[in-house]
């Protein structure tokens, strides 16, 4: 994902600008935020908005280009204008213009989904609103908010771990730097310590009542099963927020033998078992991740031999 910073102007041409995207059919407004008794009328004019920011841009007389334009683009259309509007906003809140008055508008005429920020850089006590280093917090600003520096914070050892982190707490990213992960990835090396501490915390607890529930609030470990739609579990991963990691659940304890451990109707996992016997006791979380390449050369071949001893006892 792109962020770009307009060059500070002297008038807000950006409202006209995007304005007239939405006029022209190529742009929607999103948001309209912090105009105060403004935004209670009906049906506003670009005008009206340029009027509002320039009553507040002369509050600070120092400040000889009060507009701030900015721009997030997507990579194709990876996320649509909601999400994009999500991101503005948390992004302009960590760029110091959460409490600003600012506009927020998604165009949709270029082959990669964007949305354009109008605000200005004068507060409404008249100071004006922090620009040091104002490009390069906004790269690390955008990176904040997708959740990408506090995913780099956990140890990985594929992708699709990286971005499991990244939904267990919400975040926005869906396209994080490719490189900066994989050189993650070739420093990977499992920790066995941590490894035998949570077999040992699993046999302790497993056959508990509310075993995820526990693990998950007491000790900041969260299961993740994978599984297709319609079909059974073929595996899990651990979250293990505590320590900053990520495992495959097989290193941990085989799946067969935790899987009592969160479902009401307990099954033994054959050939033969279908996906109607299993039922989670729980809400859990479940991702499928047959396209992560790691899990195609651990668990594909497998996978290809259980599908064909089925086929051969019909």
């Amino acid at each position: 994902m792109l962020v770009k910073i307009f060059k500070a102007q002297k008038a807000f041409s950006g409202v006209k600008y995007n304005t007239g995207k939405i006029d022209r059919n190529k742009g929607e407004l999103m948001k309209v935020a912090n105009f105060g008794p403004l935004q209670t009328f009906g049906h506003l004019k670009p005008q009206d908005y340029i009027n509002y920011l320039g009553t507040l841009a002369a509050l600070n007389k120092n400040v000889k280009l009060p507009q701030f334009h900015a721009v997030i683009s997507a990579k194709g259309k990876s996320y649509d204008k909601i999400t994009l509007t999500a991101i503005a906003e948390a992004w302009l809140k960590e760029m110091g213009y959460g409490n600003q008055p600012y506009l927020v508008v998604f165009h949709k005429d270029t082959a990669n989904n964007h949305v354009h920020m109008v605000s200005a850089r004068v507060d409404r006590a008249g100071n004006k609103i922090n620009s040091a280093y104002e490009y390069l917090r906004a790269q690390k600003s955008i990176n904040k908010v997708l959740g990408y520096d506090f995913a780099m914070e956990y140890r990985f050892s594929t992708r699709a771990q990286f971005m499991m982190v990244l939904e267990s707490k919400g975040y926005f990213g869906t396209d994080p730097d490719e490189a900066k992960i994989q050189e993650k990835i070739s420093r990977y090396v499992p920790d066995k310590k941590r490894i035998a501490a949570l077999a040992q915390l699993f046999r302790q607890h497993k056959t508990q009542s509310g075993f995820l529930e526990l693990l998950k609030e007491k000790y900041g470990i969260e299961l993740i099963v994978h599984q297709a739609a319609g079909k059974l579990p073929y595996g899990y991963s651990i979250i293990d927020h505590h320590e900053k990691q990520v495992f495959k659940g097989s290193e941990v304890m085989a799946l067969k033998e935790l899987a009592g451990s969160f479902e009401t109707n307990p099954v033994e996992f054959t050939a033969e078992t279908t996906a109607d016997e299993y039922t989670p006791s729980v809400q859990i979380r479940s991702i499928s991740i047959a396209d992560d390449v790691d899990d195609q050369q651990i668990h594909g071949m497998r996978r290809r031999r259980q599908r064909k001893a089925r086929t051969n006892t019909r």
